[in-house]
């Protein structure tokens, strides 16, 4: 017999229901969040179980758990769970009882479980990310303490080879020279890795059998509101990795100054429209590019093309 089991995950305390292949609910148990617990109660349950967990914070360690027991793991997506199962009583026995049903009904909407090597990638370069966010608040307060001490920008880019040495050179008062110095030392850390941040959120490319469905799944795509005869198309979703969304922004705003086809799309879209809608615009076709990239080890469209032959016209003697 094959039983459901869901589990409404807290930080320190987790709520466990199980249910058999009719729907009576067997057992429905507060428990403490310690991976022996969790197991010693999946081991009284007769027969196999499958287990619905939601993706809530801090999920990964209870699947790593489970997975390396062998259990059968569904991840829960939260959003779409709350729209098909939401309801006025809201508890913990109520919330881990849904998750079950829906697991046993085949209904649970349900979300990607990365390997443990690209989550820890993810994290790691979702770090970078926050670092690099932290480097260009750091970049300001540079502008600023030379603004207080009335200290005009000579170069364009401050933080490049004439700007450094610039700022290495400036005659300040003793503190705002301090506040320089330890500034300049944090930014000369950071580093940024955006195509790896982008493999590495994307994970298993087979998962969209489209470019248009990875582009939703990131959120680069726009609402859509629809009713009778009449659509309306929104602001992009938002919903998905944000690190992923920053990181193509980021390299749409490096290509809009660049050369190329990619530039050629956001000045057109930015004389239409505006140019925060061209970079998303921008940043969505990028991501598009790397769904084929990531799917046939190349981006055709990218390729050079050869030269057209040129066709003589053959001479008709009289």
């Amino acid at each position: 017999m094959m039983h459901s089991v869901g589990i409404d995950l807290h930080r320190s305390r987790s709520h466990v229901a199980v249910i058999d292949d009719r729907g009576d609910v067997l057992l429905s148990r507060r428990i403490i969040n310690d991976p022996e617990t969790f197991l010693a109660l999946l081991a009284e349950i007769d027969g196999e179980c499958r287990i619905a967990l939601e993706a809530t914070y801090g999920w990964e360690w209870l699947a790593d758990v489970l997975l390396d027991a062998g259990y059968e793991l569904h991840l829960a997506h939260p959003l779409r769970t709350k729209a098909i199962a939401s309801a006025r009583v809201k508890t913990d026995a109520v919330d881990a009882k849904t998750l079950a049903h829906l697991l046993r009904t085949d209904l649970l909407p349900e979300a990607y479980i990365a390997p443990r090597e690209l989550r820890d990638l993810r994290d790691l370069l979702r770090h970078r990310v926050a670092l690099t966010r932290m480097r260009a608040a750091l970049k300001n307060c540079v502008g600023a303490i030379l603004a207080k001490c009335g200290n005009a920008r000579p170069y364009s880019d401050m933080f490049g080879p004439g700007g450094t040495h610039f700022l290495g050179e400036l005659e300040l008062r003793e503190m705002p020279r301090r506040r320089l110095d330890s500034t300049l030392a944090l930014i000369g850390d950071f580093t940024r890795y955006i195509a790896m941040l982008v493999i590495a959120e994307v994970g298993d490319i087979t998962r969209f059998a489209t470019s248009r469905r990875l582009c939703a799944w990131a959120g680069m795509t726009p609402t859509v509101r629809s009713s009778d005869m009449r659509t309306r198309l929104g602001h992009i979703s938002h919903q998905g990795s944000p690190a992923l969304r920053w990181a193509l922004v980021e390299a749409a705003q490096h290509a809009a100054t660049g050369g190329g086809p990619l530039r050629q799309t956001f000045e057109r879209i930015a004389k239409r429209r505006d140019r925060q809608v061209a970079k998303v615009a921008v940043a969505r076709q990028i991501l598009t590019l790397c769904f084929y990239g990531l799917r046939d080890g190349e981006i055709r469209c990218l390729a050079p093309r050869a030269p057209a032959r040129t066709i003589r016209p053959t001479a008709v003697s009289a």
